[in-house]
């Protein structure tokens, strides 16, 4: 009796295990589909396109951020003529708005997989803000450019930085391959090219888009600002 007992017990065994062998293949694949795209790119080690990427001194030894504060400034102390502060790697040194982003998106300066989680990043290659050529920045599309296809031309996107204010118009929208570079290589007019991937619930796009930006208002602060 106890051996066909123990038959009986096995033979359920044999009968359950590939029933539960399925489940379990079913709720990771649920997992992976519900997980965002910004997160799986971020455990495969991937991050936005950023050929001109100069890499910081210290990469070898760990990222070290710098976060500023990006203080409002009054007209009264806003000029036509100024001075740059150019940043250093991994530093926050300009916020973007616009009436289509529902937050501010702080920009930093250079790509890294920490940087995409807390802002927009810049090429380190492309021209900082006050200089003339392409100034590029990418950000995921879940997190601080969800809103980017929502711009039109003829929007307008203020970036402030320590130094100034600079007022861009949308000019064009885009939509390329990652592995274009047409729109993310330096320029001999002043513009910028803001871009994210196109959603994605297997975070593998190799389609992105965004908007090229013509530089319509510069201001300085003026050194009444320190005074």
């Amino acid at each position: 009796m106890k051996e066909n007992k123990k038959q009986s017990g096995s033979l359920m065994l044999h009968i359950a295990t590939p029933f539960i062998l399925f489940a379990m293949c079913m709720g990771i694949i649920m997992i992976v589909l519900i997980k965002p795209s910004d997160q799986l790119q971020r455990y495969k080690g991937l991050v936005f396109m950023d050929e001109l990427k100069i890499d910081p001194e210290n990469a070898n030894t760990g990222l070290k951020i710098k976060d500023n504060k990006i203080d409002a400034v009054d007209e009264e102390y806003l000029s036509n003529k100024g001075e740059i502060i150019r940043p250093v790697y991994a530093e926050h040194y300009a916020d973007l708005t616009c009436d289509v982003f529902e937050t501010t998106v702080p920009v930093y300066w250079g790509s890294d997989i920490e940087l995409f989680e807390i802002g927009a990043c810049q090429s380190s290659g492309s021209a900082v803000f006050g200089d003339p050529g392409n100034s590029v920045i990418s950000a995921h599309v879940n997190t601080f450019f969800a809103e980017l296809d929502k711009l039109k031309v003829g929007d307008i996107i203020t970036v402030k930085t320590n130094y100034g204010i600079f007022t861009y118009t949308v000019r064009e929208n885009i939509s390329f391959k990652n592995s274009e570079k047409k729109y993310v290589i330096p320029t001999k007019d002043t513009r910028m090219t803001l871009y994210t991937c196109t959603k994605d619930v297997f975070g593998g796009s190799d389609q992105r888009i965004g908007v090229i930006c013509d530089l319509t208002e510069t201001k300085y602060y003026s050194s009444g600002k320190e005074e």
